[in-house]
């Protein structure tokens, strides 16, 4: 973080030291300072979630709401290059999610299906979907490229490409299928746990290196997906069936769904950070991984 926060920070934990002692002091600090970067991570999540609350209550005259949430997102997308927060590299990646996204919304909110939908009208738009519909898929690979910078991640034990891929690949294709055949989002969640059992993902805050399992990870930022999800359709980002007339929170059950989408962004997230093992060996994967700089 920026010099004065430190200052300020270390400032603060000596005068807590004073009356809490050293000890809890330290931890409270870091843990402020923990919230102040997650804060900072969520940069674009952030930006677009008062973009998405200012439009409830700021009209563009000939504009629609969800075309001013377009052109706002790509308005943050380029401030965030310029104040070099983000990079070209990354925002490739970003184009990504925002395709992967599309994909899913434009089948999930196809006529026969309509597990969601945009109840207002749209000239930037695919289908039935608003083209800034995208950018909510890319904001959670955001947060992920910025707290692994914010942060400093790595990883230990990730396991070999053609297993993180598969999978990705498998959750990914379980969204579509599972309104044809069972849905496997519990065997997927049970194949995810036994391939990460042992991965476990650093971080480190202010002095000392941190470390959890990457599995509690996934589910942590899915649940505060899930948290966004309800701010986010209660401003009318979207709509789901139940709430067309009245807003209501949206079930606990998408927090799972949610994971499964976190893990599909960290494993994508994962190869441009060069985290996977250069060999598919137990030696090999049990190696610590740098993450890069970019």
């Amino acid at each position: 973080m920026a010099e004065p926060v430190d200052l300020l920070l270390s400032a603060l934990e000596a005068a807590l030291a004073r009356v809490l002692g050293r000890g809890v002091a330290a931890l409270l600090c870091e843990l402020l300072m923990f919230g102040l970067k997650e804060v900072a991570a969520c940069v674009f999540a952030g930006s677009f979630l008062l973009l998405l609350a200012l439009s409830n209550h700021i009209a563009v005259p000939g504009v629609a709401r969800y075309d001013v949430l377009f052109l706002g997102a790509i308005a943050i997308q380029f401030v965030l290059i310029a104040l070099r927060l983000e990079t070209w590299r990354e925002v490739a990646v970003l184009s990504l999610f925002h395709a992967l996204g599309m994909g899913l919304e434009l089948f999930k909110t196809a006529p026969g299906v309509r597990s969601w939908s945009y109840p207002e009208p749209s000239l930037f738009h695919l289908g039935t979907v608003p083209l800034y519909s995208g950018f909510m898929y890319a904001a959670v690979a955001s947060y992920l490229m910025q707290a692994w910078r914010i942060l400093d991640v790595r990883v230990t034990r990730f396991p070999a490409f053609w297993i993180a891929g598969g999978l990705a690949a498998a959750i990914y294709g379980n969204f579509f299928a599972n309104h044809y055949i069972r849905d496997l989002r519990w065997p997927l969640a049970a194949l995810v746990l036994a391939s990460f059992w042992r991965t476990r993902v650093h971080f480190t805050v202010t002095r000392a290196e941190r470390s959890m399992p990457l599995a509690l990870s996934f589910a942590l930022i899915g649940f505060f997906i899930w948290v966004a999800e309800n701010i986010a359709t209660y401003f009318g980002a979207w709509s789901y069936p139940q709430q067309l007339h009245q807003w209501a929170i949206v079930g606990p059950n998408k927090i799972s769904s949610w994971t499964l989408l976190v893990i599909i962004s960290f494993i994508i997230v994962a190869a441009l950070k060069q985290a996977f093992p250069r060999r598919a060996t137990a030696a090999a994967a049990a190696q610590p991984v740098a993450s890069p700089s970019d």
